[in-house]
């Protein structure tokens, strides 16, 4: 799939005309005056939220004496960590390493804080996969490091799905048959659970469509938040509901996890970091659950991601080689897929250490195809896709508008159309040259 090699870099950063919005309510945190420790190695900053990072940054500065690396664990994106990072970057007082999902790169980059760096990991490219890689390059350069892969895919309950002869969906018709067939093997259980509260989830379940919601055409972003594509998604998705075919409520929550182990829910339409979630979540559950790649629309296969991380270079860091060389070493060395496993289950955007974690995760929780084989398939079926320079605030829109679908109060694809006409009315707000792709 082609690189959007053809964005201007002036489209990109007329998006920081209005990301004053985003900034609001965080506090920056003070730099380091020095740059060198008394023991004379460079003085590296980094703020995430990551689980896990800490140990990350331990195992590096007791590896090498070169570069010592110094965490600061901020909120997490959502909850105010953008905010801190894009006020630090305002205030020139950023960090040297800031953390950055696909979903936030632009409207990060949009700061003007970030540093190109597409010379400093040319050389890792090849070893990425290539929906990482397109997800840190929204102009055809590098503005990011990719750490792990967040494909959907569906896990399901593979004992009861057995027990009641029900196949796993291949395409979104069986996935609504095997929904009613479900229903009627337990009159108490769903199929699955509809987030209608997370606006992130909703766009991966999008994405599968093969529709972005945003693009850039010159120097005007397309906003089509209401295309063919994701008004089919949230025709179906408004059926289901509506017949009672699958729940409404949030996932995480303690009756999510009861439901999951009790057998009122029998799947779960998640991330590749679903399983890091089922295996903590539901420990006693091994040997219960299997996994599959995503239903496709009209045999097209097609996973959305939800989530995924990677880290920038702020602009102004005196040290960007050194910020450049823990980066190389956190996500695309061998370290990382062994460190991590130890606390989770990570799925690497590296190819390599991919390899290695399918080596060293144990694969006793699921019963059937190789977990990684099934996210391998699902990470190579990601289409294109771009994310806008609101999209972190329009996840609350999204979920805000998605609210009264259970009462009756609205239907998704109605909620879809606002979601519409609230991004290009925010985007328009802010000075941006802005055209609908599919009028609201």
């Amino acid at each position: 799939m082609a690189l959007h090699t053809g964005w201007s870099r002036r489209a990109l950063l007329r998006a920081s005309a209005g990301a004053a919005a985003l900034a609001a309510g965080g506090t920056a945190l003070s730099g380091c005056a020095s740059r060198t420790t008394a023991s004379g190695a460079t003085r590296v900053t980094i703020w995430s939220w990551m689980t896990g990072m800490d140990q990350y940054v331990a195992a590096f500065n007791a590896a090498q004496q070169d570069v010592h690396v110094e965490l600061n664990v901020i909120a997490g994106g959502l909850s105010g960590g953008y905010a801190q990072q894009t006020n630090a970057i305002r205030a020139h007082n950023a960090p040297d390493i800031l953390h950055v999902e696909y979903q936030g790169l632009i409207q990060l980059l949009a700061t003007g804080g970030l540093r190109e760096i597409t010379d400093d990991v040319a050389d890792l490219a090849d070893g990425y996969s290539p929906a990482a890689w397109r997800a840190v390059r929204p102009d055809g350069r590098t503005w990011a490091v990719p750490m792990d892969l967040a494909p959907m895919a569906f896990y399901y309950r593979r004992d009861l799905f057995d027990q009641h002869g029900i196949r796993a969906p291949r395409t979104w018709d069986e996935f609504a048959a095997a929904a009613e067939a479900v229903r009627e093997a337990d009159p108490a259980a769903r199929i699955t659970t509809f987030p209608l509260n997370d606006g992130s989830f909703f766009a991966g379940m999008c994405w599968g469509a093969g529709q972005p919601w945003w693009r850039i055409e010159g120097d005007t972003w397309v906003v089509d938040v209401a295309s063919e594509g994701t008004l089919r998604t949230a025709g179906y998705w408004q059926d289901l509901i509506a017949a009672d075919l699958v729940g409404s409520g949030g996932t995480g929550t303690q009756d999510w996890i009861a439901g999951m182990h009790e057998g009122r829910l029998w799947g779960l339409l998640g991330a590749a970091w679903s399983v890091g979630t089922l295996k903590r979540s539901i420990p006693d559950d091994t040997g219960r659950w299997a996994v599959a790649t995503m239903p496709t629309w009209d045999g097209e296969p097609a996973n959305g991601m939800q989530g995924g991380s990677a880290f920038s270079v702020s602009e102004e860091s005196p040290v960007p080689e050194a910020a450049v060389t823990f980066l190389r070493w956190l996500c695309a060395g061998p370290d990382y897929p062994r460190i991590g496993a130890t606390f989770t289950s990570p799925f690497p955007a590296y190819l390599p250490n991919r390899e290695i974690a399918r080596e060293i995760l144990p694969d006793d929780f699921f019963v059937g195809d190789p977990v990684f084989d099934v996210l391998d398939v699902a990470g190579d079926r990601v289409p294109e896709w771009t994310w806008g320079p609101n999209a972190l605030g329009l996840f609350s829109t999204v979920a805000d508008s998605l609210g009264p679908v259970p009462t009756g109060g609205t239907t998704i694809p109605d909620a879809v159309r606002r979601v519409q006409r609230a991004a290009v009315s925010e985007m328009r707000g802010r000075g941006l040259s802005v055209r609908e792709g599919s009028p609201a």
